[in-house]
């Protein structure tokens, strides 16, 4: 179960651009170059071997930063902290978020997806139960993807049996506000229906994101992550901020001091790469020479 918490947390916890996912960061007072990695979750494992400059990345660095401490989410106090805010308030069920059509309707997507009753998550959040569901379709919708193993995970690993730091960009309490604090109840709940009721678009977005990530491809990747269908399922502008832009431009200032601190590698979401607000250009913006390892 822990574990089950845990990678949902992750899932849910992911211009210009040349079809590249590792960048070298080097100029504005570097006395070595840093790296960036982009990577995807439904990503094998074995990816990894077909990064070009892959080697020079890890052996040259002393630090690996992701967007978080991966060991932190098996943490006793981190599980209790995402579970709780992963429950609904005492007074509230999932089932009165929804009129019967909707929930009859979540019901048996849910039953037919997870194979569970609706009921067995009653007082679950919206945004919990999404998360669930895109994790249960993504191994629907991808051969040999394993939600067991991450890019992310496999980096920090190395790192630390190496003797080398690993740090985090964010904490998990800042993830679990984005993830399961940031949206009302409604929002959360529009989500999940919109989700639940547009399955085969989901499916195919999952297959269509992880073919351009498996390319190597940022621009398509970011093409398909702003895809817009005109209905619920579109983030806002405050969504996208809070989940995305906000975040690169966080991880933007404080990547300068982590650089001059030590050579580092750090491995982040893909998606949080190109485009104009993405970290790559913002570092650029910064003074920094950005390259794509070739």
């Amino acid at each position: 179960m822990k574990k089950i918490f845990a990678l949902l947390m992750f899932f849910c916890i992911t211009l210009g651009v040349n079809a590249q996912l590792l960048w070298k960061v080097s100029g504005n007072g570097l006395d070595k170059p840093s790296y960036i990695f982009g990577t995807h979750h439904v990503a094998p494992l074995s990816m990894k071997d077909s990064i070009a400059g892959m080697t020079e990345a890890m052996n040259g660095t002393s630090q690996v930063y992701g967007e978080l401490v991966m060991e932190d989410m098996m943490k006793p106090e981190m599980l209790m902290k995402m579970q709780q805010a992963m429950m609904l308030p005492t007074d509230t069920t999932l089932k009165s978020l929804f009129t019967q059509a909707q929930y009859d309707s979540i019901a048996s997507v849910v039953k037919e997806n997870i194979g569970m009753e609706l009921a067995m998550f009653d007082k679950l959040k919206p945004a919990a139960l999404n998360a669930q569901l895109a994790v249960v379709l993504s191994v629907k919708a991808l051969k040999g993807y394993n939600p067991q193993e991450q890019l992310d995970t496999w980096f920090q690993t190395q790192a630390k049996q190496a003797g080398k730091k690993v740090g985090g960009l964010e904490t998990m309490e800042s993830q679990i506000n984005i993830l399961y604090n940031s949206q009302s109840l409604k929002r959360q709940a529009q989500q999940l229906y919109c989700s639940a009721t547009h399955i085969d678009y989901g499916i195919d977005m999952t297959r269509r994101l992880a073919e351009a990530y498996l390319n190597q491809d940022l621009d398509k990747l970011l093409e398909i992550t702003e895809e817009k269908m005109g209905n619920a399922c579109d983030s806002t502008s405050e969504e996208e901020e809070a989940l995305i832009y906000g975040r690169n431009a966080n991880w933007a200032k404080q990547m300068p001091g982590i650089m001059k601190q030590a050579s580092t590698l750090f491995v982040v979401g893909a998606g949080h790469l190109p485009g104009e607000h993405g970290v790559l250009k913002l570092l650029e913006k910064q003074g920094y020479t950005v390259e794509a390892m070739n």
